[in-house]
């Protein structure tokens, strides 16, 4: 039986013959332009043929979340970096979350 959910499971695209072991940080769709190799007038409808979904934005995360487990934290000789990185995205976070809070707190040369 094949899985008819719009998530869990492998991507349509993706052929084991022809692609070999899943990978989760590879698109398996139709290859496109890269966005820096358009002109100008071609921008339009780079934009069109993408796929708008809460499904293809996920897609989007997933892979760009395992692009970076893959860089970062999975090697065999991993380094600091990875702890850095998630530790500055929290503090932007946190900083975002709290901003209301801490705007009120700024201090001014002239009253």
């Amino acid at each position: 039986m094949e899985n008819k959910l719009p998530f869990g499971g492998y991507p349509a695209e993706y052929d084991p013959v022809k692609h070999g072991p899943y990978d989760p940080a590879r698109y398996y769709g139709k290859p496109d332009t890269p966005y820096l190799d358009l002109k100008l007038k071609e921008v339009p409808s780079w934009f069109a043929r993408r796929r708008i979904s809460p499904q293809a934005l996920l897609g989007v995360f997933s892979r760009a979340f395992w692009r970076w487990q893959h860089k970062y934290v999975q090697p065999k000789r991993t380094g600091i970096a990875s702890f850095f990185q998630v530790v500055v995205a929290s503090m932007i976070v946190f900083y975002a979350m709290n901003y209301k809070k801490l705007r009120h707190h700024k201090n001014y040369k002239y009253h």
